[in-house]
């Protein structure tokens, strides 16, 4: 169950409006770095937690709503970037080429479908896709992908940061980036309290059951004989504390592929 509040979680100020920004702002709602993939990642994350690790599940779904209130927050300020801009502040954004042919095929729909507001899609217009969304239903898994979903989401955010001189949009970018720092430590907390083997995932398979000849080897793929480069990946001890790293400088091989002959006749001549 959710609640609405009509108060945004952040104040959302835009003192220049830049429709050119507001395309961009676009992929911090509906792009695979996007508040839409976080919020509904969680969610189904805390679908799957069992009663008696409410305390994760409780964890997961408040967070998935302060999500909910980060889509609400940038699609307030893609809104305001569009309704407020002048004809010369759309010109203006134009005189990148680049911009300008994205302007021309990315986003006509802004003003077509939403009477220029935000939409469900990244930047360049591409509808917003779950298949991003990581819900494993194994809790270390989900906490790493949880970790990435955060670093690249706040990467966005400081990028964005960067290209806009609105005072208010750097404002409410300081406030998402300040929740993704937050997110990564937090979902950092479960893995390191909560699990200790978080790899390699599942910890619940037999290692026993593994190929032990390559379960620690990095295996080089170069054509041609090359040494162990002594790396921290070729040799010493795993982070795991399970194995110890080995170097093999060429694969295991198979041989070629034996097939079966294939149907040569797709559909029966017709007489």
């Amino acid at each position: 169950m959710f609640h609405h509040s009509e108060e945004l979680q952040y104040e959302v100020r835009v003192e220049e409006p830049d429709p050119e920004f507001a395309k961009m702002l676009q992929q911090a709602i509906g792009g695979v770095e996007g508040e839409m993939r976080v919020a509904l990642q969680y969610m189904f994350q805390a679908f799957a937690v069992p009663k008696e690790q409410h305390q994760f599940r409780m964890m997961l779904m408040e967070t998935a709503a302060e999500e909910l209130g980060h889509i609400e927050m940038l699609a307030t300020a893609v809104a305001k970037n569009l309704e407020g801009a002048s004809a010369e502040d759309r010109d203006q954004a134009r005189k990148d080429p680049v911009i300008a042919t994205m302007m021309d095929s990315g986003q006509p729909r802004q003003a077509l479908s939403a009477g220029l507001h935000a939409m469900p899609v990244d930047s360049n217009g591409v509808p917003f896709n779950g298949s991003c969304v990581v819900a494993s239903g194994n809790m270390a898994a989900d906490m790493y992908a949880n970790v990435m979903a955060e670093s690249t989401g706040r990467l966005l955010a400081t990028r964005l940061w960067e290209v806009t001189d609105d005072p208010g949009m750097k404002d409410m970018l300081s406030y998402l980036i300040a929740r993704d720092t937050m997110h990564q430590n937090q979902w950092r907390v479960v893995l390191e309290e909560s699990f200790e083997e978080p790899m390699p995932i599942p910890g619940s398979f037999p290692q026993e059951e593994e190929n032990q000849k390559h379960n620690y080897a990095f295996m080089s793929t170069f054509s041609g004989d090359r040494e162990d480069p002594e790396q921290p990946w070729t040799q010493g001890e795993s982070p795991d504390g399970k194995g110890e790293f080995s170097f093999l400088s060429e694969q295991p091989g198979g041989g070629k592929p034996d097939l079966e002959k294939v149907i040569e006749e797709m559909y029966n001549e017709v007489n």
